[in-house]
């Protein structure tokens, strides 16, 4: 075992020989938008970054089904398979199967199995102080998902958000193994701040994050400014960041909450040397520093 609970990393790793190991990562969840499809396609693609986020490649996938057939039928239930089909095929991997449960709430999602030479394994625990974080997608998929089931968000705002997180993170990946990246993990549900506090906790560093560097999906800022936009994963992990965060008095409010998004299939963040950012897509977001492990100061 290569990578395991120790810490929390995206996957977990095997080794199998010298220059072969397997990358294995679940996760499924409730719908976040109204389109079958598009919440097929979502929830495949937020499976698949785990693997990605590990500098792996993604081979298999199983489906992971929980549906009401008596209250929703089967039409559905077949348009969240297509979605995540397609999406899996884009990535150039196989579905073998699946398995499928009776529940009172629709879930859905993939257990996918990737492969990765050890020696080209990206983790969480390698960043290093004087890196700079570069973030691969804008964040605020949270708040377009709450806005969207109170009737908040517009249909182009809800569209930019679709199309953030149907988005491989695969050329990403890549673009991380180019850049010789130290340390990288995918954005998800504990948020951009959560999920930098992991990695710079297993780094033994910590970071400093420029607010107004941090991009967000188009409209969201202006969705922040209602309250009712705030999942209750996004207000948790804003009370857990308090715990490891030291705001300047200068950040906005709304920019606090955005740090803090429970995001869906968001972009990778990677830690490398300053002078390899320009080998890697999305903006520079802050740095990693000398501090005590996790800590983090956003400007």
């Amino acid at each position: 075992m290569l990578v395991g609970t120790a810490i929390a990393d995206d996957a977990g790793v095997y080794r199998l020989r010298e220059d072969l190991a397997l990358v294995q990562s679940v996760d499924f969840f409730t719908p976040i938008v109204d389109d079958p499809h598009d919440f097929g396609r979502i929830a495949a693609a937020n499976s698949l970054s785990d693997i990605y986020a590990m500098g792996a490649r993604p081979v298999t996938a199983l489906n992971l089904v929980a549906w009401p057939v008596e209250d929703l039928g089967t039409e559905a239930l077949a348009q969240v398979l297509r979605g995540g089909e397609e999406v899996a095929s884009a990535a150039g991997v196989a579905v073998l199967g699946g398995h499928t449960i009776d529940d009172a709430e629709p879930k859905y999602g993939l257990s996918v199995t990737g492969t990765v030479n050890p020696r080209e394994l990206l983790t969480i625990a390698g960043g290093r102080p004087g890196d700079a974080l570069a973030l691969t997608k804008p964040v605020g998929a949270g708040v377009v998902a709450t806005a969207l089931k109170k009737g908040l968000a517009a249909d182009q705002v809800v569209a930019a958000a679709v199309a953030v997180m149907t988005e491989l993170n695969a050329a990403a990946a890549a673009a991380a193994r180019a850049a010789d990246a130290h340390a990288v993990t995918d954005v998800t549900g504990f948020g951009l701040l959560g999920h930098l506090h992991g990695l710079a906790t297993a780094s033994g560093v910590a970071a400093e994050v420029n607010a107004e560097a941090v991009p967000e999906i188009p409209g969201v800022l202006d969705l922040l400014k209602d309250g009712r936009t705030l999942a209750g994963g996004t207000r948790r992990n804003r009370e857990e960041a308090d715990t490891y965060t030291a705001f300047a008095p200068t950040v906005s409010e709304s920019r606090r909450w955005l740090v803090c998004d429970a995001m869906t299939s968001g972009g990778l963040l990677i830690a490398t040397s300053a002078d390899r950012t320009g080998k890697l897509p999305g903006v520079v977001i802050g740095h990693l520093v000398e501090g005590e492990p996790g800590q983090i100061r956003v400007n």
